[in-house]
């Protein structure tokens, strides 16, 4: 956090990237991340709250959960996941779009390209993730991160996350956009 804030990142931006991660880190690290980043705030003068981002209600959060998941992977595909959705799963489908999609990606503080480049660094750090890695590496090309790009977050996360997850990722990022021979 201290790290994020030396190199401009104001603290909005921090705790976005931090809620970015909870679909996929979980609630109780996200909940310990959060924390830690209001100390090291607070331990700078920073005031608390940051200003709100949600930007759906509990009655709209599914409908904009999937305009803003149709915005990154495209109509077709979204509705094509749905549809393959066995009946008694369905529940997870929305679940999927109105928390991940609806609550956390379309808040304020960060544009779809950088929650993209979080949501990738995350997927890619867990492991085991590489079918989600897949889609979120074609997220990622769908909002405008090139290829390239998506090379220099990896390597970022290469330290962090080692070889074996890195080296997948780079797997997953051939299969969706080989390199220009």
């Amino acid at each position: 956090v201290a790290c994020a804030l030396s190199v401009g990142a104001t603290p909005t931006q921090i705790k976005e990237a931090i809620y970015q991660c909870a679909p996929y880190i979980g609630f109780p690290r996200t909940l310990v991340a959060a924390a830690q980043a209001n100390q090291v705030f607070e331990q700078r003068g920073i005031s608390l709250p940051h200003p709100a981002q949600a930007a759906v209600t509990e009655e709209n959060r599914l409908e904009k959960g999937l305009a803003t998941q149709m915005a990154i992977f495209g109509e077709e595909s979204i509705s094509k996941m749905r549809a393959a959705a066995p009946e008694d799963l369905r529940h997870i489908q929305d679940y999927l779009s109105a928390y991940c999609f609806g609550d956390i990606a379309s808040r304020g503080g960060l544009d779809a390209r950088m929650r993209e480049m979080i949501t990738l660094s995350v997927l890619c750090a867990l492991g085991g993730c590489e079918a989600q890695v897949r889609a979120h590496i074609k997220g990622n090309l769908n909002m405008g991160n090139s290829r390239e790009t998506i090379i220099s977050v990896l390597t970022q996360c290469l330290p962090y996350i080692g070889f074996p997850r890195t080296l997948n990722a780079i797997s997953c990022l051939n299969e969706i956009a080989p390199p220009e021979k």
